[in-house]
């Protein structure tokens, strides 16, 4: 599977926009409270990010088109499209706007103004979005998945090492530019000399780069690969468990989406409920609360989720231990 090949992939979903729920697509008179939401992901196949913050809105009794309009833009993996996706919200005046992911944010906090934004994203302070967890200041506030900076990169080579335990190398695809990145594969180094395991670093900064890093991982022979959350790679978590399951490699990765696509397992905060929680937020500043008065949340709930099509698929043979561990198995 070739360059032509993911660049098709990768443009797969967007023809599909139609099928989500979303609000307006362009300037309409203002009759309710307007939410302005980005994310650089892909608006196909019932992403959690979506499904979280609409029953998060539920929960505090919004009604898209009722008593507030979402206006839904995505990057469909396309992280330079997010620019101009957060111009036209700005067009429209939201009186809050919701960011996923440190791109995304980076994106609408560029050009916000003063309008509240209320972001997910993994440490929002080694990032420069807060000046602390505790008092955000500024305009932003909102979930942080900053477990990934403490400790769960190891934790997920750890539960790699338990799923295949013959493995001996571990591929690591990351995005040395990303502020947690330098963390995370201290982490993964200290497992990795504990556990008898040798990682394969996959640096990706563009998008181009994803394909060439996947081949090589797989002329490196490695066992498995660890996909880090980040920029660029978090836009194409579909084509990269594709480009995997091509080559025979298992995959383990913060983000559930991937998973369900084709890798092996996950382990990390529930992105269903990290979004949920960020409607909090949006109510509490549509009732008049400042972002630098919200302090920023840890997302808590943490969740293994296991895909034992793609273990069935692959011929590995997970041992019952490690499958009595996850809170679902997708079969």
């Amino acid at each position: 599977m070739r360059r032509r090949q993911f660049a098709a992939l990768s443009l797969a979903g967007a023809a599909a926009f139609h099928a989500l729920p979303k609000g307006s697509r362009g300037q309409q008179p203002r009759k309710l409270p307007l939410i302005g939401w980005l994310w650089p992901g892909h608006s196909t196949g019932n992403p959690q990010e979506v499904a979280g913050f609409q029953q998060g809105l539920k929960d505090f009794g919004y009604k898209d088109r009722q008593n507030v309009t979402v206006d839904y833009r995505f990057g469909e993996g396309h992280y330079d499209r997010l620019a101009g996706e957060a111009a036209k919200l700005m067009q429209m005046r939201p009186d809050v706007l919701v960011a996923i992911g440190p791109a995304a944010i980076t994106a609408i906090s560029n050009m916000s103004g003063n309008i509240p934004v209320v972001s997910l994203s993994g440490d929002p302070v080694a990032a420069g979005f807060v000046t602390s967890l505790a008092r955000p200041g500024g305009n932003i506030t909102g979930v942080s998945m900053i477990q990934g900076a403490e400790g769960l990169t190891g934790k997920r080579i750890e539960l790699l090492k338990d799923a295949l335990p013959a493995a001996t190398r571990i591929g690591m695809m990351f995005n040395p530019d990303m502020p947690d990145a330098v963390a995370s594969i201290g982490q993964a180094q200290q497992v990795a000399s504990r556990r008898g395991l040798t990682l394969v670093q996959a640096p990706v900064q563009q998008v181009i780069e994803i394909d060439a890093a996947i081949t090589t991982l797989a002329r490196e022979r490695i066992d498995a690969a660890h996909i880090e959350p980040g920029s660029p790679v978090t836009g194409y978590q579909r084509e990269i468990a594709m480009l995997l399951l091509h080559h025979r490699i298992p995959a383990v990765s913060e983000l559930r989406v991937l998973i369900e696509a084709g890798g092996l397992f996950c382990y990390g905060p529930n992105i269903f409920e990290a979004t949920r929680r960020m409607a909090y937020f949006v109510d509490r500043i549509l009732k008049g609360a400042k972002p630098a008065d919200l302090p920023v949340e840890q997302a808590t709930r943490l969740e293994m989720v296991v895909n034992l099509k793609t273990a069935k698929l692959l011929d590995i043979e997970l041992p019952p231990i490690f499958l009595a561990r996850a809170d679902e198995v997708i079969e």
